[in-house]
């Protein structure tokens, strides 16, 4: 696991020293993702760079790393679980190794199937392959975006790095507001690939390579969900046969991702998904899992009950961290790390509990993604609810109800609950998800924010999403436009950021592509079941897992992972809110209208109504903009004295079993 970095065109006048010291800043920005190595590669106007975390050939697994010749250079952050089998093909047609690591299996791959090479990767990765003989730069991430990789160009000069940070560090690029990204977030509290907030720059898209030569860029889709699978390529099997090949591809799944030279623990939620990975790695290790469980002095949010379960029933070398809100001194330091606003406030527990693994361990696995491949989310369930309000004509819910809920003032009850059931299929099902919608949008932006997004809607982006699986059902085209969206753009973001803000590993095996390859072609209704009190999430999973998991777990209601925002906001982060919200240096920038801005504020001081996930957004908003737009983002947290675990905890514990 590493943070890479580098940039490739023409010299554009810059000497050895000026782009050795520039790809030397590139990497120092990032060094949180990789403490204990770093290496360059510099040839003409080439400079690629890493910072090393060490997992898989510790003593040697230095990068940059070469084939035999020294034709073809690598950087890698990830993790190739597959690496063993592919090398040993490879030295079976004739290729020489200089080390154990997976990285170098990569190298050489590419040496024998060019940019196919991705397809054969099973696992993690965010890559850079410089070919000296065809002066090409060669990009790629992961099938549903574990890793993050970033890009622009600049003066014919393409620029690459785990985070946007590195780019930042170039002397000609400018730091613009890329509006529409900011309207895209502010509606869905994440800014959805392949956009970012910082005009000019973009993620690569899970599941593409980029390759910049002759000062083209040329960007190619290798994988992506398939939800036509369960209607084209194979007849239905009995739920009895899904139920054993789910338990066997978990079980490998997890397997594969228990390799490490380092020591190795499991956050623990005391959901579902936490508890089938841990669940899985204890039948699997010859010793106790190390398990790391989050709480909250606010009694309800605490999940640390049903951790407790887990942990007592898998016999884990369990830890647990209560929060308080002292906590809240974190939210600059996580706004930094994040490179861009996210409005997910569920990064704090993340934040501090991949600290307290640290103390630990350098590689966690994760129950992260279970509720998109199985249909888990307590809104599939909740938009099959409210389906039956498509009976009513459309001409009433069109010509009626949604002339009614605009005319409604902007803070009237129930003007949402108009809206949204005059809305049908995608469309119900993005608003469902979505916080700013574009009616407060276009109440809550300043006249210049408007003229600025030229009519830009966010929502019309997510509706081609939905509507691109062909031969797929409603729910279906959900379970892709998540796994497109709000996947990557904020569980694996927060999951990649949070970890690697303390040089920690996160692995997710219920993400793995054999896996979710699988479980797409079984029936919708062993996913998302009708029983006789209501719709039940993961079926097929929660028969899977059923003699493994504990019976209060499985039969828990879904909760997500809830913090008490709003509370913080009335309380230890109110001081906080109104200056930044409402200082000058916000106001005169013109984005927002003041008098809803300090409506929102009131209505939620007041207890009139809950708009924590609103300011929360705009929180880390008005912080992101000072940190990277205001000032060059340099290493303001990176090597500094972090808080430490007993200020932010109200006490913790270790339970040996």
């Amino acid at each position: 696991m590493c943070g890479i970095a580098g940039f490739f065109g023409p010299n554009n006048g810059m000497t050895y020293a000026e782009r050795r010291d520039l790809i030397q800043r590139m990497c120092d920005v990032i060094r949180h993702r990789g403490p204990d190595d770093e290496g360059f590669f510099l040839d003409g106007g080439l400079a690629i760079g890493m910072r090393r975390l060490s997992i898989i050939d510790v003593a040697a697994g230095h990068q940059p790393i070469s084939n035999e010749d020294g034709t073809i250079w690598i950087v890698f952050n990830g993790e190739i679980y597959n690496f063993a089998e592919l090398r040993a093909d490879l030295l079976a047609r004739g290729h020489k190794f200089q080390t154990r690591s997976d990285t170098e299996t990569i190298i050489h791959l590419y040496e024998e199937e060019g940019e196919r090479c991705v397809e054969r990767l099973r696992g993690m990765f965010g890559f850079a392959i410089y070919d000296q003989n065809k002066r090409k730069l060669f990009l790629a991430r992961d099938r549903v975006g574990k890793k993050p990789l970033h890009y622009t160009v600049v003066n014919n000069t393409l620029l690459f790095g785990s985070e946007i940070k590195s780019l930042l560090q170039h002397p000609d690029l400018t730091r613009n507001v890329n509006f529409e990204a900011i309207s895209d977030f502010l509606s869905f509290g994440y800014v959805p690939d392949p956009a970012t907030a910082f005009r000019g720059i973009s993620k690569l898209p899970p599941g593409h390579t980029l390759t910049y030569q002759d000062g083209q860029i040329n960007i190619r889709s290798y994988w992506d969900f398939n939800y036509n699978a369960a209607a084209q390529d194979e007849p239905p099997q009995s739920e009895a046969y899904y139920v054993e090949r789910v338990r066997e591809l978990i079980a490998e799944a997890v397997r594969i991702r228990l390799v490490s030279e380092v020591p190795l623990g499991a956050f623990l939620s005391g959901g579902i998904d936490s508890s089938t990975v841990v669940g899985m790695m204890a039948r699997q290790l010859d010793q106790p899992v190390k398990t790391f469980s989050i709480g909250f002095s606010e009694a309800s949010f605490d999940e640390l009950f049903y951790a407790g379960i887990a942990a007592r029933h898998f016999q884990s070398d369990h830890h647990e961290f209560i929060v308080t809100p002292d906590v809240c001194r974190l939210v600059e330091e996580i706004v930094w790390h994040h490179d861009e606003p996210f409005a997910d406030a569920s990064s704090v527990p993340s934040y501090v509990v991949s600290k307290m693994a640290r103390e630990f361990v350098t590689v966690v696995l994760s129950g992260d993604g279970g509720d998109e491949v199985f249909a888990g989310y307590g809104r599939y369930a909740e938009d099959r609810r409210l389906a039956r309000f498509e009976r009513i004509p459309a001409f009433i819910r069109r010509q009626i109800l949604m002339p009614l809920s605009r005319a409604l003032p902007q803070a009237a009850y129930g003007k949402n609950f108009l809206r949204h059931i005059s809305l049908e299929g995608g469309a119900r099902y993005i608003d469902s998800v979505t916080f700013f919608n574009e009616d407060i949008k276009a109440h809550f932006f300043s006249p210049d924010f408007r003229q600025a997004l030229n009519g830009h809607s966010s929502g019309n982006a997510f509706a081609q999403i939905y509507a691109t699986p062909k031969n797929a059902g409603h729910v279906e085209r959900m379970l892709y436009l998540d796994g497109k969206t709000y996947l990557p753009g904020d569980i694996l973001t927060k999951v990649d950021r949070m970890t690697m803000a303390h040089s920690i590993e996160a692995r997710v095996p219920l993400l793995d592509h054999d896996l979710i390859e699988f479980v797409q072609k079984i029936p919708t209704s062993l996913k998302l079941t009708d029983h006789a009190h209501g719709d039940v999430g993961k079926y097929i999973l929660r028969k899977a897992v059923a003699d493994m998991i504990p019976r209060e777990i499985l039969d828990r209601p879904k909760r997500g992972f809830g913090v008490p925002v709003a509370k913080w906001f009335k309380q230890e982060l109110r001081e906080m809110l109104y200056d930044t919200l409402t200082d000058r240096t916000t106001r005169e920038r013109g984005y927002f209208n003041q008098a809803a801005l300090q409506s929102l504020i009131s209505e939620h001081l007041s207890g009139r109504r809950d708009n924590s996930r609103h300011l929360w957004s705009l929180l880390t908003f008005e912080l992101w903009h000072r940190s990277f737009i205001d000032q060059r983002p340099a290493m303001i947290f990176a090597g500094a004295k972090s808080i430490s675990l007993d200020a932010l905890a109200a006490g913790t514990s270790a339970v040996s079993n």
